[in-house]
């Protein structure tokens, strides 16, 4: 929440590109997601901060950057502006390409791991 509210507060209009569940199960393995796509965008869709959600189906947001053309790009400050998929393609007409800093310990693989470990004593 707190990612996105900052995210938006950047512009005019928040995009959020969400990984299908197909681009997850690739990405994270089998067991993953644990909420499928459908429930993921209507929850988002539903935050006052977020604008639109699209899907994108392939392992990164690439192909979804190159057809928005958004004028600020965003993403948790676990990347570098340099690591950031379509950083090029924002940069090269004159986008911004920016990180926002995470929460520590905020994440599903946290709470799966947490959930793990309690789930061994």
């Amino acid at each position: 929440m707190e990612l996105l509210e900052q995210a938006r507060a950047l512009g005019d209009y928040l995009v959020l590109g969400l990984n299908s569940d197909a681009s997850v199960r690739r990405l994270k393995g089998p067991k993953r997601p644990l909420v499928n796509e459908e429930d993921r965008a209507f929850v988002l869709s539903r935050l006052e901060a977020v604008d639109a959600v699209c899907l994108f189906e392939e392992d990164t947001p690439l192909k979804l950057i190159a057809t928005i053309k958004p004028d600020i790009l965003v993403k948790g400050g676990d990347y570098t502006i340099e690591t950031i998929v379509g950083h090029e393609i924002v940069q090269a007409y004159g986008g911004r390409v920016m990180t926002i800093p995470l929460i520590m310990g905020r994440s599903t693989t946290n709470i799966l791991n947490k959930m793990k470990r309690q789930s061994e004593r």
